[in-house]
């Protein structure tokens, strides 16, 4: 899979039109000559040793991109009734500034679902693709359900924790096994089937739609 999304680049020097390159795995961008890769959107780092000149104008929070905006097009699939129709998320990702200890001070998020004659917005409160994901599927119309990843009843995120983008763990390996969690301990004892980490806007041939109190997430 290698879907190109195209994007506008602003900071404080203004603005670079650009676009990310997304194999599944691994996002990429150039900017002003300057290649960045990374698995997530707040993890984008310098992929190889670039003229100091052309860093300057960037900044770095823990090696990775930062005090910055994204804005950008994500393709996905959203079942109207028992009709797919392809949508547009609208994605503004504010990448926040260098923290004294290093990290990044903050990360905001906001999703707008362009389907048909609509527009349905997230709150952008989360700062992750799985708060405003789940905001939007809220709007939508009650037989109407995005078709991916993140809304397929084999998907589930660790309760240890993940990432802003791409941490969501499939088990479509293990379907009856991931069909008996129902708590954090059941997830853990099927944790090391899971077939792999994918993106909550991929989507397989295997997808079936979650129903509310699927797995450990609901």
């Amino acid at each position: 899979m290698q879907i190109t999304y195209r994007t506008k680049y602003c900071d404080s020097h203004g603005e670079i039109p650009t676009t990310i390159e997304n194999d599944g795995q691994t996002l990429r961008m150039s900017l002003c000559g300057v290649e960045f890769e990374g698995s997530d959107f707040d993890s984008l780092e310098v992929l190889r040793s670039s003229d100091p000149v052309e860093l300057s104008r960037f900044s770095f929070a823990a090696g990775a991109l930062c005090s910055c905006t994204l804005e950008f097009e994500m393709p996905v699939t959203v079942m109207a009734g028992t009709d797919e129709a392809p949508a547009t998320l609208e994605t503004q990702l504010r990448l926040g500034r260098r923290r004294g200890d290093g990290g990044m001070d903050d990360v905001k998020l906001r999703l707008v679902l362009v389907v048909r004659d609509m527009r349905l917005a997230s709150e952008g409160r989360s700062g992750w693709f799985e708060d405003e994901l789940a905001d939007i599927q809220r709007k939508l119309p009650d037989d109407w359900f995005l078709k991916v990843c993140f809304g397929c009843g084999l998907s589930d995120y660790s309760p240890a924790g993940h990432g802003l983008f791409g941490d969501l763990a499939c088990f479509r390996g293990n379907k009856p096994g991931y069909r008996s969690v129902k708590t954090k301990v059941d997830l853990f004892r099927v944790w090391d089937s899971m077939t792999e980490f994918v993106q909550e806007t991929y989507l397989c041939s295997e997808f079936e739609r979650r129903k509310p109190a699927t797995g450990y997430r609901g």
